[in-house]
């Protein structure tokens, strides 16, 4: 069933008013690492976040890799359809006025590869270090997307060159794009928090 194709934990949203976030954790991660993230961030909210299936070396993933930055394309295609189908699912089962989606490392390359072909699932994606290491086709439903890229200057994972490539695609499709950056490396910053709190329209922890 659809709306059973991951493991995930749930958060009902307080109001029929408010978003619904989908969170996507890293490698290594698990539903739990940025759900409660999401409800700082808009107390209130729902908060929707699928756990990983795809386990290397007991670390959990979204899709499969031969080695860092090179990906198994083809269980990718897959893993992204089913990753679609069960957004959409809970999407309907929810029927939320405003989605978010939110993912870091392997859940933000998982997000950005579901809305290169699935734009009109989600209204505002947040994608913290991602690699996207191929050229996504063109997709003009992304101009109705808002997006949040967020990233470190001295990514040893994730080169500047192909961030600076991500954004300008974004770009290109029309969405309204917004490149963070901070000068460290693959880890997550203070200044990221703050970038997603903007990008949500003045929503922050301390509200």
């Amino acid at each position: 069933m659809t709306l059973n194709s991951y493991v995930y934990r749930e958060t009902v949203a307080a109001t029929a008013e408010a978003p619904l976030f989908l969170t996507f954790h890293g490698t290594g991660g698990d539903e739990s690492q940025f759900h409660g993230f999401a409800k700082e961030l808009w107390p209130g909210a729902g908060v929707l976040s699928p756990r990983g299936d795809v386990s290397e070396n007991g670390a959990l993933r979204y899709f499969r890799r031969e080695a860092e930055g090179l990906y198994d394309m083809a269980d990718l295609e897959t893993r992204t359809g089913k990753m679609a189908g069960f957004i959409a699912a809970h999407k309907k089962r929810l029927a939320p006025k405003r989605v978010i989606g939110l993912g870091y490392s392997n859940g933000a390359n998982i997000l950005a590869a579901v809305v290169f072909q699935h734009a009109g699932l989600f209204d505002d994606i947040v994608l913290m270090h991602p690699l996207i290491p191929w050229q996504p086709v063109d997709n003009s439903e992304l101009s109705n997307v808002r997006v949040l890229i967020t990233a470190g200057r001295q990514d040893p994972i994730c080169p500047a060159s192909l961030t600076i490539a991500l954004n300008d695609y974004f770009v290109r499709q029309g969405a309204k794009t917004t490149l963070d950056w901070h000068d460290g490396g693959h880890e997550l910053r203070s200044s990221e928090q703050a970038a997603v709190a903007k990008l949500l329209g003045g929503q922050s922890p301390n509200r």
